[in-house]
């Protein structure tokens, strides 16, 4: 039997116009992108399907990545397809979590759009960056970078791609050194903030708050955690985890060995983007993995898991 993880892409992979289809082919896609802008208090629709300048500010791109993979979620599980575990990368644990049975999508939302104001003004812009390093293992980074003070690793994305982020001197130095020490290509992310940083240890402490309200229950099968690349199966580490998660390390690559070494053999990233199945492919070349971005990737996905 074919073991199925449901995997969900985070910030980065959004662009206008996602989700659109879904919206005019669903009924129960429309109603969570109407119900997310009556929670939200402006129109969800508008802001992931009309040009406009805030899709790409993090207060607003949270909001729309989650909503729209989550209406996608929702259309495979009106086919009737099911996974045996979740995970989501960095923003994209939130779908995992609703997807693995333990917070409502209402819930998501809500807090998504605080988590994206907070990280939104935890840093004024310009004192934080992040850089991409290509082609150069994690040992030899954490080593280069180790006697920088303000610069660690932010995320563990695959093999030959590894994102470095904190103070914008100390991250600009680390890539001298790094390039120095062989790195293929380091390259400057155009992103607003320096993520899954130290520098964003205060909002993560404020994030605690905001979780307080939230109510979450017992996973009903599991999810991979960014910060341990372990299974959560108690309600009792979600909260804890999600806080923590914002300052610390994306542990994509090994939450993806975690999943394959259970005996997963089948992804199906569910959002804009193909970005998580890049990284498969450089994880486990031959990972069966699928793509949920347009409405026509749902009878392609329902047809192959016939067949299996």
């Amino acid at each position: 039997m074919s073991k199925i993880a449901f995997i969900f892409p985070g910030q980065g992979a959004q662009y206008c116009g996602m989700g659109q289809d879904f919206y005019e082919n669903s009924q129960t896609a429309r109603e969570l992108f109407d119900q997310a802008s009556e929670i939200l208090g402006f129109s969800v629709p508008e802001l992931c399907f009309e040009k406009n300048d805030r899709l790409d500010i993090t207060e607003y791109t949270q909001v729309a990545m989650v909503t729209t993979s989550l209406a996608m979620l929702r259309v495979l599980k009106e086919r009737g397809i099911a996974a045996d575990a979740t995970a989501g990368l960095s923003l994209g644990e939130y779908c995992a979590i609703v997807a693995a049975g333990a917070m409502q999508e209402e819930d998501a939302i809500r807090t998504v759009r605080q988590r994206g104001i907070l990280m939104q003004q935890a840093v004024p812009v310009g004192l934080g960056s992040m850089a991409a390093v290509l082609a150069m293992d994690a040992a030899t980074i954490e080593a280069v970078i180790a006697p920088i003070e303000g610069v660690q690793i932010a995320n563990y994305n695959c093999p030959g791609q590894i994102v470095i982020s904190g103070k914008k001197e100390a991250v600009e130095l680390a890539s001298e050194k790094l390039k120095e020490a062989g790195a293929k290509r380091v390259i400057a992310l155009n992103v607003s903030g320096p993520f899954h940083s130290a520098m964003l240890t205060e909002a993560g402490e404020a994030l605690r708050g905001v979780l307080e309200e939230v109510a979450v229950s017992t996973p009903k099968i599991p999810y991979v955690a960014n910060v341990t690349a372990s299974y959560v199966r108690d309600e009792k580490e979600i909260k804890p985890l999600l806080a923590k998660q914002v300052s610390s390390s994306v542990r994509w690559q090994q939450s993806m060995e975690t999943m394959l070494a259970d005996g997963v053999d089948t992804f199906v990233e569910i959002g804009p983007g193909k970005t998580l199945a890049g990284f498969m492919k450089k994880i486990k070349r031959d990972a069966k993995v699928f793509n949920i971005e347009k409405w026509e990737d749902v009878e392609v996905l329902v047809k192959a898991l016939k067949e299996v």
